[in-house]
């Protein structure tokens, strides 16, 4: 199924970015999509990158919630990661919560709350200058 979202894996992680012209029949089949991966592919984490967009409607909101509620029942662990200043404001102007959902200020916190390490520090090196 292709849903026009990129969703990449990386190891035992999917990491999706959802874009800024993002629409309800967009959502629903990307959470659909992400839904079948995670129990088709043993995923442990997944990650939804929201940089792009600029506004979250309560839509978009009740589905996130309803995506990490979804992946936990599956046994995976979601983070919404990118939000902006703008949106969390709005979020909050409008009393709207993302109950249940992980939040990180970017794409490799996400990363580093679910355990993913650079080689080298995975290692104890330290990472080579160039």
């Amino acid at each position: 199924m292709n849903t026009g979202v990129p969703i990449l894996r990386l190891g035992d992680i999917l990491l999706g970015g959802l874009l800024s012209d993002l629409d309800d029949k967009t959502a629903l089949a990307f959470t659909d999509e992400l839904t079948s991966r995670i129990a088709n592919e043993s995923i442990r984490g997944v990650i939804v990158d929201i940089s792009r967009l600029e506004i979250i409607d309560s839509f978009i909101a009740r589905v996130l919630m309803q995506l990490a509620g979804t992946g936990r029942l599956l046994g995976t662990r979601m983070i919404v990661a990118g939000m902006r200043p703008a949106v969390a404001l709005t979020l909050t102007e409008l009393g709207l919560q993302l109950t249940g959902v992980r939040t990180a200020l970017n794409a490799e916190q996400a990363m580093e709350l679910l355990g993913w390490r650079r080689p080298a520090e995975a290692a104890g090196e330290a990472p080579h200058a160039f």
